[in-house]
This record gives C-alpha cells, sequence and structure tokens, in this order.
C-alpha cells in the first residue's frame, strides 16, 4: 500500500491519502460496488472493537462511501473528517502521526481523502479503559461509527485446549429464518400482509416462501418505565408465549433471543433489568439461570420449545454491564455458563448459540471466543450479524466465517443480516462439512428490506427466499 501524504500550510495539518497500489478486488464487486452512483452514507469498518489499553494495541479501519443499496462508490475521492471521543487515536496505516484539524465547533479531527473509494487507516488504543467513539463524516452523508472498548492492560489473554474444541455432537438442520419480533406491534397498528394480492398471516407468507424459523427476542420486563415498551409489555413473556404458538402451528420453528435486559442489549448497552440492578454477583447469576429456566419451561409447558436458544444478543462486549463486561472475562463467562446450563437443564438437546455482532471482524471474534471458551463456556453453534457499514465487506463475511469454522468446528449461522440476501445465503451455506448452518433475517416486514411495499405486500424480491429454499433446504442434512 502506497501512503501519500500532503502537506496543508493553513495550520500545518497533514492530509492523508490511502492509494491501494491496486483497487481492491471482491469476489462480489458485481453486487457491493457501483463505479459511480449517489452517495448516501460513509462505511465505517473497525475490524476489533475489543483492544487492550496499553498504548499500542491497534485494529485497521477502513472507509467507504455507499448508495442507498449499500454499494461502495469505487470512483469516491471524498474527504473524509474522522473524529475520536475518548482515549485513543488515529493514524496512517504505517502508525506514522497524523497532524490534527479543527472544525468550526472547535473539535478535533483526522482528515483523510478517499482514493479508489477508499481510505485505511490505524486507530491506537490509549492507555486507560475506556468506550471510545470512533465517527466517519462526510458532509450530510450518514456517517459511519463505531464504539471501541479498551481493557485494563493486564486482562489476561486464554486459548482453549484442543479438548475444547470437540466435534459437534447435535444435530442441527439447516435454518432460514426471520426476526420479526415487530409483528405484534405492526398488528396492533393496523398492519397487514399480502402476497399476489390475497392477505395473508405473515408468518405463513414467510414460510411459502422457503422460511423454516422465526426468531424471537424477549426482554425481562419490557413494561417497566425505562423499559423496550414501558406499559405494553411487547417481546415479554405472554407475547412471546403467543407468538410461540403461531409459529408452531404455522409448522416452523422457534429460535429464541434472550437479552438479558429491559430494552435492547447490543454492543453499545448490555444493561441489566430494572429488577437485578442491586443484586450481589452470585445472586445475579442465580437470577440469569433461573429466569432462562422459567421462560423455557413456560414454553414447553404449552409444547413450544424453541428449536435453538442464543443466551444474549450481539454480546462481544459482554453482557449485565458492568460485572459481565469483556473487560471482567471470568464472570461474563461465569454469567454464560449460567445461561447454558439453564437451557440444557430444561432439555438438553437444545443448541446452544453464542451471538457476536462481527460479521468481518476476525481478529475480534477469535479474541472473544478464545476467551470465553478457554474459560469453560460450551456451546454448540457461533451466531454472528453482518451489517455491511459496520462488520465489513461479502468478502471479510466469508473469511471470517470459513477461518471460525476451522478454528473451532461449530456450526455458524449469520444470526442477523440484511443486505445482499444471496450472497449471504451462498456464503453460508457453502461452507464445508455441512457447518453453515444458516441465516435469520432481521425484520423483513419492513419496506426497507424490499421483501414487502409500504402497504404489507409481498415484493419479487422474495424470488431470492424462492430460489434458496430450492437450493439449501430441500436436501436435509
Amino acid at each position: 500500500m502506497r501512503i501519500f501524504k500532503r502537506i496543508s500550510f493553513i495550520g500545518l495539518v497533514l492530509l492523508v491519502r490511502c492509494t491501494p497500489s491496486n483497487p481492491d478486488t471482491s469476489e462480489f464487486a458485481a453486487v457491493c460496488q457501483v463505479d459511480k452512483g449517489k452517495p448516501v452514507s460513509v462505511m465505517l469498518t473497525s475490524y476489533s472493537t475489543t483492544l487492550l489499553a496499553n498504548g499500542k494495541d491497534q485494529t485497521r479501519l477502513r472507509i467507504a462511501i455507499t448508495d442507498s443499496l449499500g454499494r461502495e462508490i469505487t470512483s469516491a475521492v471524498d474527504s473524509i473528517r474522522i473524529y475520536v471521543d475518548g482515549d485513543g487515536k488515529v493514524t496512517a496505516p504505517d502508525g506514522s502521526k497524523i497532524l490534527l484539524r479543527t472544525d468550526t465547533a472547535g473539535k478535533k479531527y483526522t482528515g483523510c481523502r478517499l482514493e479508489h473509494g477508499l481510505c485505511r487507516l490505524l486507530f491506537i488504543a490509549g492507555n486507560r479503559p475506556d468506550k471510545i467513539k470512533v465517527e466517519a463524516r462526510c458532509g450530510k452523508l450518514w456517517p459511519g461509527s463505531h464504539e471501541i472498548h479498551t481493557l485494563p492492560a493486564d486482562f489476561v489473554r486464554m486459548k482453549p485446549r484442543a479438548d475444547q474444541l470437540p466435534e459437534p455432537t447435535i444435530p442441527v438442520g439447516r435454518m432460514v429464518g426471520a426476526d420479526i419480533s415487530f409483528l405484534p406491534q405492526i398488528e396492533d397498528h393496523g398492519g397487514k400482509f399480502s402476497d399476489k394480492r390475497k392477505s395473508k398471516d405473515a408468518i405463513e407468507l414467510l414460510r411459502d416462501h422457503g422460511f423454516n424459523y422465526i426468531r424471537l427476542r424477549i426482554f425481562v420486563n419490557p413494561e417497566n418505565e425505562k423499559g423496550y415498551a414501558p406499559l405494553k409489555g411487547y417481546c415479554g413473556l405472554p407475547y412471546t408465549l403467543a407468538m410461540a404458538r403461531r409459529i408452531k402451528s404455522a409448522g416452523m420453528k422457534l429460535l429464541l433471543d434472550f437479552h438479558y435486559s429491559d430494552y435492547w442489549a447490543d454492543p453499545q448497552q448490555q444493561y441489566k433489568p430494572k429488577a437485578w440492578e442491586n443484586l450481589d454477583f452470585k445472586t445475579l447469576k442465580d437470577s440469569l439461570k433461573a429466569y432462562t429456566v422459567k421462560v423455557l419451561i413456560a414454553l414447553k409447558q404449552q409444547g413450544t420449545l424453541p428449536a435453538m436458544v442464543q443466551v444474549g444478543n450481539e454480546i462481544n462486549h459482554g453482557i449485565l454491564w458492568p460485572e459481565g463486561h469483556i473487560g471482567h472475562p471470568d464472570q461474563l463467562a461465569a454469567l454464560l455458563k449460567a445461561g447454558a446450563d439453564a437451557v440444557k437443564e430444561v432439555d438438553p438437546s437444545i443448541p446452544v448459540m453464542m451471538h457476536l455482532a462481527l460479521g468481518g471482524q476476525n481478529d475480534e471474534a477469535i479474541f472473544w471466543l478464545d476467551n470465553m471458551i478457554a474459560r469453560g463456556v460450551q456451546f454448540d453453534m457461533i451466531g454472528l450479524s453482518y451489517y455491511p457499514r459496520w462488520h465489513g465487506t461479502l468478502d471479510d463475511l466469508k473469511h471470517n466465517l470459513n477461518d471460525l469454522m476451522h478454528r473451532y468446528h461449530k456450526p455458524l449461522n449469520v444470526v442477523e443480516y440484511s443486505d445482499f440476501k444471496k450472497e449471504v445465503n451462498d456464503i453460508i451455506f457453502d461452507l464445508p462439512g455441512d457447518l453453515g448452518n444458516g441465516s435469520c433475517i432481521w425484520e423483513p416486514l419492513n419496506q426497507r428490506s424490499g421483501l414487502f411495499d409500504k402497504e404489507g405486500a409481498a415484493m419479487g424480491l422474495f424470488s431470492v427466499y424462492d430460489e434458496i429454499k430450492g437450493k439449501y433446504l430441500t436436501i436435509s442434512k
């Protein structure tokens, strides 16, 4: 990679041009790149969002401009501003210093200019454990951002032993899934669905186009004032039980996604339910297990046990903060073991998934999986979210899945995605050894997914799933 630096004599600021000696080549260029287009957003990939606060741990940053379909515009030569809020810094790809500019609001930023539609930089952690926001801006485009968590420098990194990496033992059928947890809210607001001008239940409509799993998120007490659905309680246990009955009636399987919170849980927020806020660690761990058992027993009693369970949602930064943050790996492992043990206590045949928001971030996926498996966390499946705005290119996704498969010998699932529907499913199902379990599209019932119009009518894009069904589900392995 050639790095060109130009000095602006107004303020003596280095403007870094990141110019690949050859523009990036992609196996998926025909669908994920376009030479010209209307720019809509900044794509920022940080290849790790978990670093050690030792003043030298680093991760690659990749910046591109994308159009409304998420395609990178390869001719873009825009100037990008990268803002860092926290203890860390951005440097040139070779680690050399980039002088900072100051914007009209008095905020410092690093400037770079795209070449062949790309800019590559490094982020280097500071010396203080922190949650650092890194944001890439370009004019009025939707900015790209990441929250990078830096951990104590004395963090004990561990690697699993060979005996902790057994071959899969629980058979898991192939999944073409859809997370439609919003459905009760949509229906309560009068939303309806149709296919070929005929009204149809949304779950049955998805089934008829090849979907065989429905994924549901569940919150502890979403009806709380600061919960996901104050007073209403959407995605609480009563709604989950009702949806599970509908899923079974449609002849489909359930993937249950425990958030272990009253509100959304993701890499930026993993806050304890209000009822668990003041518990000591042992009681917190016991409460997580008891709650997991309670939910699963309720589902079992009505004959709708899930076919698969996620112990947490996008948990690469941990669960139940602060005790279960990744910066406290032994405590995080203890909480995850409690959740997994609860699932196996109710039914040992239910596969347990650990779900990370790291579709294309191989470095961080290895860091997390090594440290949790080595600390005794046992599970059956690896789940990944893949949104190109944060998680890299389709090539990154393919590389990550293949590497994790060989390292950990576990089935993999792209358990959240939306863009590049055909390509994501081809990548996961084409993994050797039938270790590509499948996928689960995130909330396809909205117009943004491209599967429905604003009136809830099924669109022609469903042909992709008709094809996926015929190609990957007709032969059960």
